[in-house]
């Protein structure tokens, strides 16, 4: 059964978690998931991903009614690798992702969200780690990355959920939408990306994420060093002719 539903057309991957109701993350969701982005990578007919959810939910997390048996050997170990990937898969996947958050984004849905390079939301969504509602604890290491150091805190320690409205008036993410705008306004963004040079963008998320744990010195400089890959391209070459040309670049990613 497809619990993570693909479509591309233009040169752009709408990525829909389908678990109704909610969108939780058994096994098998999670291993769905992470093969769908692996193999974004080897796709040339994909410059980029929207990853969004099927119903009111954007995803409700792990699903806790479908726990495996930690009693045998190796299980708690594998279930948490396969977990981190989940989100691996999304952030060292070569191709940008817009995360279009259509309804609330909590726990591990929080953390898909947070893995993308891009966050939009409905007016509809909000943000939680309510892990502490039912006796366990939520994952901030992800949440940190975007959040601030409080809010983060107030999240894990009390259940609160940051609407949207309020997580777009901290500039923590880029819109906040009305509901019947979200896709709409996700796939402008995602069609803006798709018409740049693919080699372009994907060397620019390449840096964004590789320099986001380096010193400013050592960022700038692997900056510089993607940034020399490119002046000699294909791509910035057929740029500059276009731009001569007085018409749109036709790119090859190369």
């Amino acid at each position: 059964m497809s619990l993570v539903k693909l479509e591309v057309r233009d040169f752009i991957a709408v990525v829909t978690m389908d678990n109704p109701p909610v969108n939780s993350q058994p096994m098998e969701f999670m291993q769905q998931m992470t093969e769908v982005f692996d193999s974004l990578n080897d796709r040339d007919d994909v410059r980029v991903a929207v990853l969004t959810g099927a119903g009111k939910m954007f995803s409700a997390g792990a699903d806790l009614k479908q726990r495996p048996d930690f009693s045998i050997p190796g299980t708690r170990a594998r279930r948490n690798r396969i977990v981190r990937e989940v989100a691996n898969a999304i952030m060292d996947n070569a191709k940008p992702t817009i995360a279009a958050v259509n309804g609330p984004a909590l726990g591990a849905g929080l953390g898909l969200a947070i893995s993308c390079d891009i966050i939009v939301a409905s007016e509809r969504a909000s943000f939680g780690l309510p892990e502490v509602d039912v006796g366990l604890m939520g994952g901030g290491k992800h949440a940190a990355r975007v959040f601030p150091h409080s809010l983060v805190r107030r999240m894990m320690l009390t259940g609160y959920r940051v609407p949207a409205e309020e997580a777009y008036r901290r500039g923590l993410i880029e819109a906040a939408l009305p509901h019947d705008e979200l896709m709409p306004w996700a796939m402008d963004l995602a069609a803006q990306i798709a018409s740049k040079s693919p080699l372009a963008t994907r060397l620019a998320k390449d840096s964004m994420r590789t320099i986001e744990n380096m010193t400013l010195r050592d960022g700038y400089i692997y900056e510089q060093s993607n940034t020399a890959k490119l002046s000699t391209s294909h791509d910035a070459a057929e740029a500059v002719k276009a731009f001569m040309e007085k018409r749109a670049p036709v790119f090859q990613g190369r």
